[in-house]
């Protein structure tokens, strides 16, 4: 008889997962063909930004006239490959439509890539961004084994225009980065840098903040070791000449932005609080994001610190993907990020970074506390 009531039992857990099979199978197809949404935060929802085919990192300031101007990175292959450049395009009906792209670098040039604007009171906009300037075609990794991707690596470099991003100017300048311990400690003993920012410039008390990420040397994960340095200058809102633009490389020291744990610290982005500290966050490897506040004007920093929802409180989760900082008019904060504690890169981007969620962040106390996240944007795909 109990062999019997088994038998039974496990026929009516058989029939229960083929019917749930069927029924989410039919929800999947039901979801597949149905009409596109009207969510604001599906992405299909949007206007299209322009590209080549491969596109990052498309930043935006607002001209004097109301347009948009668009600076990004793009190319006709993936990630990484001959051919990425930095380009720009506008619109004047606030991102519906948009210009053909115009080069701030030829795609037929050396690799130009994480291009970042700073948008001056005059209105003159500098584009800045990592340069292959010694057009290499392959760089050795932290196993002394060549690797053909030449993307990260070079000069900083700047162009700028004066019409609102419809014209460049012909001479690029260097943005100079001072040599640190991670640099020193490359494979080529800092003689060729390795480095990229995501971070769009922001003015602070006068001065112009940019975080940029050092890479150690290259290996798993692409950067196999990296930290945050800022740059910043107190000329390049008031200076015509870019020769004459002044940059320093801080904090203070030959060490960066690290992480609590790993070797991993990449994409440092900021902003200011409202008693004149600057606040960085910070991705890692490890299923979290960093913070750090300097109280000095960026010479020092906070040691490295799991990000948390309050000082203290909860912790953030983040893999290895983008997160970003905002600072509002109204004073008041957001954090995008991912919200999830996946260590590395994953093949499919869901769950990972699909979808992406917002925290609010108010000041107290010179500290930014963080609510809970909320669903931002996501892709059915």
């Amino acid at each position: 008889m109990p062999m019997r009531i088994s038998m039974i039992s496990s026929l009516i857990v058989c029939m229960f997962f083929l019917l749930l099979s069927a029924h989410i199978n039919c929800a999947e197809a039901e979801w597949k063909n149905r009409a596109p949404s009207n969510d604001f935060r599906n992405i299909a929802t949007g206007w299209e930004i322009p590209s080549e085919g491969y596109c990052d990192q498309p930043y935006i300031v607002v001209n004097a006239n109301g347009s948009w101007l668009c600076v990004l990175t793009t190319g006709t292959g993936r990630e990484g490959l001959r051919g990425q450049h930095v380009v720009a395009c506008i619109s004047d009906d606030k991102g519906k439509t948009w210009s053909d792209l115009i080069d701030i670098e030829p795609a037929d040039g050396p690799e130009a890539s994480w291009v970042v604007p700073l948008q001056t009171p005059s209105g003159r906009v500098y584009a800045i961004y990592t340069y292959n300037a010694d057009d290499m075609r392959e760089v050795l990794n932290y196993m002394g084994e060549p690797i053909r991707r030449v993307d990260t690596l070079g000069k900083l470099m700047y162009k700028y225009s004066d019409d609102g991003g419809r014209s460049w100017s012909k001479e690029r300048y260097e943005l100079p980065m001072r040599t640190f311990e991670i640099d020193r400690n490359n494979i080529y003993r800092g003689k060729v840098q390795f480095f990229w920012s995501v971070s769009k410039p922001i003015i602070a008390d006068g001065a112009a903040y940019m975080g940029m990420a050092k890479v150690g040397n290259f290996g798993d994960g692409f950067m196999h070791l990296s930290e945050g340095v800022i740059l910043k200058s107190e000329n390049v809102l008031t200076e015509f000449d870019p020769s004459k633009i002044v940059w320093e490389t801080l904090p203070d020291g030959d060490v960066g932005l690290r992480p609590p744990a790993g070797k991993v610290a990449d994409e440092h982005n900021l902003v200011s609080l409202s008693d004149g500290s600057l606040y960085c966050t910070y991705r890692t490897n490890q299923g979290r994001n960093c913070h750090a506040y300097s109280r000095d004007g960026d010479h020092t920093w906070t040691p490295p610190a799991w990000a948390t929802y309050t000082p203290g409180g909860k912790l953030m989760k983040q893999p290895r993907a983008f997160n970003k900082v905002y600072k509002f008019s109204n004073g008041k904060y957001l954090l995008f990020f991912h919200n999830n504690g996946a260590r590395h890169y994953a093949s499919s981007p869901q769950g990972n970074r699909n979808p992406t969620w917002l925290s609010g962040g108010i000041e107290k106390d010179g500290y930014i506390h963080w609510s809970q996240p909320e669903i931002f944007l996501y892709d059915d795909d």
